[in-house]
């Protein structure tokens, strides 16, 4: 059996404490996995300096051709793994075994991380709105415009508290190795696959080992983690998001509450959407923050909700391995039980209504894991506690609600689809604050632009801007060394 230790600063680490990794239907041992406590953690970021020191010993255009070919290794072969290897297909294996989801969605997950990879340098560009990185690896520098500036690092490492039921989540902490800062991160407890192999594939294609830490743990070493790194993000649900608001050295990601807003303009040809509606709903089993949740439109809404509901409703468990499986598990006992529970009590309101009921049972349970089956609600009025809900799996409600009632109503959406011509609506979604990604158009939420960012610049985060003036004489030197072929002049 694989024994995967705690890494810390790119050296293994034994500990007394372990936990082991098993497969959500059989119950049989993968990987036994050293877990972290916090005082160990807290010691070791005493020497987080050290990794921004190393990484800017290494130009960032070296770091980026190194990740391409991270990416390579990554996708596509074997690296060492604890005390043992892990070729591509087993990784996919043991990812779907631990986490309940379908194999083709893990390496759909594993092509989109490589992606992201292959192609940071047009990212970072992106990101960085064309500053020259030089700027970013030395504090300081002259843009084009022939202007001083000053990016200041707001810490040697990023912290990260991963979760376990989204491979996906991690193109958000890829970009940070070529931004010359470290890796401090605890792995989800169904999830540790992703962040070593991504670990093993860094080193071997020529990142420093000194920069990486991996903590698996309870919560006492998340704990640790937000609470020792200056910049830290972490996955959880709408509590956590609220536990770190205002927060500046945490990042929380939460519940999406993306949504479709069909404008009154264009609601009468709503079957033209049909396919970009279930897209949004189903894909990746409806675990992905950018999953629709909801669909709002001021009639037209049972049509709707009846055409979602037959393409969604007949849809059943299949094995992990089955390509067609579109349902992932929940492998945490009694969650879907829980959550069953939650929507079966919201459903008693007036005016909501599960469209999906005449499809059979949507919680199926089974000897060590439970599906829930996709489901659509339709919602007679935005003012039912079920509108404002969103789960782990395809679940989306269909609400009805006057176009000029939509943007006070929706309330926080990460990702919002308008679908409309008139421009003047466009205008107040654009300029509606607490919507974060906006698609404009037919574009389901789930389609993601990965030179757009996510979920707030991470340039932003990692980054301050600050005045910086220097004397004409050091000015000079900076225009030999950013603007050659103005120096002098």
């Amino acid at each position: 059996m694989l024994s995967i230790p705690v890494i810390r600063w790119g050296k293994p680490y034994d500990s007394l404490e372990k936990e082991t990794v098993v497969h959500f239907r059989t119950g049989e041992a993968m990987a036994e996995v050293h877990q972290a406590n916090g005082g160990l953690i807290q010691r070791d970021m005493k020497r987080a300096a050290q990794a921004r020191e190393i990484l800017r010993a290494i130009p960032i255009p070296e770091i980026i051709e190194r990740l391409k070919r991270a990416a390579d290794l990554y996708e596509n072969h074997p690296l060492p793994l604890g005390n043992g290897t892990q070729t591509p297909d087993e990784f996919v294996r043991q990812q779907s075994a631990s986490t309940g989801l379908p194999e083709h969605m893990c390496r759909a997950n594993m092509k989109k991380n490589s992606f992201v990879l292959t192609n940071m340098d047009k990212i970072l560009d992106a990101l960085t709105r064309g500053l020259d990185w030089r700027i970013l690896s030395q504090g300081y520098g002259i843009e084009s415009r022939g202007v001083v500036v000053s990016y200041q690092a707001q810490a040697p490492v990023l912290g990260a508290v991963l979760p376990s039921n989204s491979p996906g989540v991690h193109t958000l902490w890829l970009p940070v190795v070529a931004l010359q800062l470290g890796l401090v991160l605890k792995p989800g407890p169904q999830e540790p696959w992703t962040p070593y192999r991504m670990m093993a594939a860094f080193v071997q294609a020529g990142i420093p080992p000194e920069v990486f830490c991996l903590y698996p743990g309870g919560p006492e070493a998340g704990a640790a983690v937000l609470a020792s790194c200056q910049r830290a993000m972490i996955f959880g649900g709408t509590a956590t998001v609220e536990q770190y608001r205002g927060n500046p050295r945490v990042q929380a990601h939460g519940p999406g509450f993306s949504k479709i807003l069909l404008g009154d303009d264009v609601v009468d040809r709503w079957p033209e959407f049909l396919d970009l509606m279930v897209e949004s709903v189903y894909i990746n089993s409806g675990r992905s923050c950018i999953n629709c949740s909801g669909i709002w439109a001021s009639r037209h809404t049972r049509e709707i909700a009846t055409a979602l509901a037959e393409r969604l409703g007949p849809v059943d468990v299949l094995p992990p391995e089955d390509p067609q499986a579109g349902l992932a598990a929940f492998t945490v006992p009694g969650m879907a039980k829980a959550i069953w529970g939650m929507i079966e009590a919201d459903l008693k309101q007036p005016g909501v209504t599960d469209m999906t009921a005449p499809y059979g049972p949507r919680l199926v349970e089974m000897e060590r894991c439970a599906y829930l089956r996709p489901m659509i609600v339709h919602c007679e009025s935005p003012e039912v506690e079920i509108a404002k809900k969103e789960y782990m799996f395809p679940f989306a409600t269909v609400v009805q609600c006057p176009q000029e009632q939509m943007l006070a109503k929706i309330g926080p959406t990460l990702v919002c689809t308008v679908i409309t011509e008139d421009e003047k609506f466009i205008r107040q979604v654009s300029d509606a604050t607490h919507v974060d990604r906006l698609n404009v158009g037919p574009i389901p939420t789930t389609r993601l632009n990965w030179l757009q960012p996510h979920e707030g610049n991470i340039i932003d985060f990692l980054f301050r801007s600050r005045a910086y003036q220097v004397t004409e004489e050091r000015m000079e030197q900076l225009r030999r060394e950013f603007l050659p072929s103005t120096a002098g002049t």
